[in-house]
């Protein structure tokens, strides 16, 4: 069985080093054949079609596999993660998250799963938009703008869409810098984010509903 192992960092001063040897003790632990590596360095914000995990992904043969260290190296939400696992379940390509210990494959559970991950990724995008959208204009009556007035606003909602994704990342001790590199944003417009709902949480009743996130 072709494995591949695949490594991603957001920035030229990040290093794969950490999940290659992680890779590399999963490999051997489990006797596993690594016959190919890629290392793609490039930012979350990148669409999935301009990747080159996309490319690999296509061109990878039936029963071949795809290793990496954690779930968040293939996608930076679950619409992108939904589209992946469909099309590697589709192909009968197998993809083994370490971290996780999720196995991937042609099997109904597999399939239970990207199901599951798309019906969240579509509802949660739907919800968050429509309420996001109703906060931005209540803070716009109250003449009550978040952050900085345009481009902050499109990046406030990349964040909602990833709220979810940002409480488990805080749970886990990832530092707010971190969080940002993950999720494709800078870290002062975390910083404002956070800031801001906890600014204008009780005003907004919740504010973008976000739950709790502190």
């Amino acid at each position: 069985m072709p494995t591949i192992a695949y490594i991603r960092v957001s920035s030229d001063k990040q290093t794969g080093t950490n999940q290659l040897f992680t890779i590399k003790e999963y490999a051997r632990s489990h006797s596993i054949r690594v016959n190919r590596w890629v290392e793609e360095t490039i930012s979350s914000r990148q669409d999935l079609n301009k990747r080159e995990l996309w490319e690999l992904l296509t061109k990878m043969k039936v029963d071949s596999c795809l290793i990496v260290t954690e779930i968040s190296r293939l996608a930076r939400n679950l619409y992108e993660l939904a589209t992946i696992l469909q099309y590697a379940i589709k192909n009968r390509i197998i993809i083994i998250s370490i971290k996780e210990n999720y196995h991937f494959k042609n099997d109904i559970q597999s399939k239970i799963m990207a199901y599951t991950f798309g019906l969240a990724a579509e509802i949660e995008r739907d919800l968050i938009s429509t309420r996001t959208k109703m906060s931005l204009d209540k803070l716009k009556q109250q003449n009550i703008r978040l952050g900085r007035p345009l481009r902050s606003e499109s990046e406030y909602l990349r964040l909602a869409e990833n709220n979810s994704s940002i409480k488990i990342l805080k749970k886990r001790g990832f530092s707010q810098a971190r969080i940002a590199r993950v999720l494709g944003v800078r870290p002062m417009t975390l910083c404002r984010y956070l800031r801001d709902i906890k600014r204008y949480r009780e005003q907004l009743i919740p504010v973008m509903s976000m739950g709790t996130i502190t």
